[in-house]
Formats: structure tokens, sequence, C-alpha cells
């Protein structure tokens, strides 16, 4: 068997290998261009070529796969009960002011921690509306007492 040949076949292997360990899919793409760079190297093919097939193939599997992938695997947002809190609107309890990491409202009942969206000091007794929640702070903004109002 040629020696490049032997090589793709180690380098195949130690793409899936590393795939195994990390079970990230960091490694799937390059395993696929070391798959194909062999196929073209047991076909005889010049280096350059196989070196082509490995970059063409692993940049396409990729851009084809990656976005599949990322969808289904790395869905990192949990829905919680807690997502009901999102777009409600709340009374701020205690001046919201990131930079002292102070501030608290008041949604439906529920007493939150809170931060500003846009880093804005939001005083005591304004209406607010939840934006997102990070970690067990709600991230707010102040709302128009105009839109409150319906005008």
């Amino acid at each position: 068997m040629r020696l490049t040949v032997m090589l793709w076949c180690a380098a195949f292997v130690g793409f899936l290998v590393l795939e195994a360990v990390t079970v990230s899919l960091t490694s799937l793409w390059f395993a696929a261009g070391a798959l194909a760079a062999m196929l073209c190297a047991w076909l005889h093919g010049p280096v350059w070529l196989q070196l082509l097939w490995f970059v063409l193939v692993s940049a396409a599997a990729l851009y084809l796969c990656r976005p599949l992938v990322a969808k289904y695997v790395n869905s990192r947002g949990q829905a919680t009960n807690a997502d009901r809190y999102l777009h409600l609107r709340g009374i701020v309890t205690e001046t919201i002011d990131n930079a002292a990491s102070k501030g608290s409202v008041k949604i439906e009942g529920r007493l939150w921690t809170a931060r500003s969206a846009d880093g804005s000091i939001i005083p005591k007794g304004s209406i607010v509306a939840a934006r997102e929640i990070r970690g067990v702070k709600l991230i707010v903004e102040e709302v128009n007492q105009n839109t409150i109002s319906g005008r």
C-alpha cells in the first residue's frame, strides 16, 4: 500500500478519534476530507490533488452540514416556565443601575433581580418590559408611559 494512502488513513482515524473524544462536532468535517484524500491517493492521484480534495471536501462538509448540526446539537437554550415573563410589563421596585449591580422589578407578583438592556439607569416606579433572562436576572427596558395608557 502506498505511503500517502496510509497517511490519509491515519489522518482519517485520528480525526474520528478526536471527534469521539471531544463530542462537539469539531473534526468530523476533516475526517470526511481525509477520506476523500485517501480515495484520491488510492487512485494514484498526485499529492497536490489529494490536498485539494482534503480542503474542498472538508470545507464543503463544514459549509453544508454545520448549520443543520448546530440547530439540533447546540441548542443551548432550554425553555422553562420563567420564559412566560418575557415581554410582560412590570414595575421597578429598586432603581436599576447596572454599574452598581442594583435593581429589581416586580412582574405578576414575582420579584426579580433586574438589569437594564441598554445600560441606562431606570428609576424606581418606572414601568419596564422584560426582554430576556440571563441566569437569574431579568433584562428589561423602560416602556414609554404613552404606550401603557394606549395613547
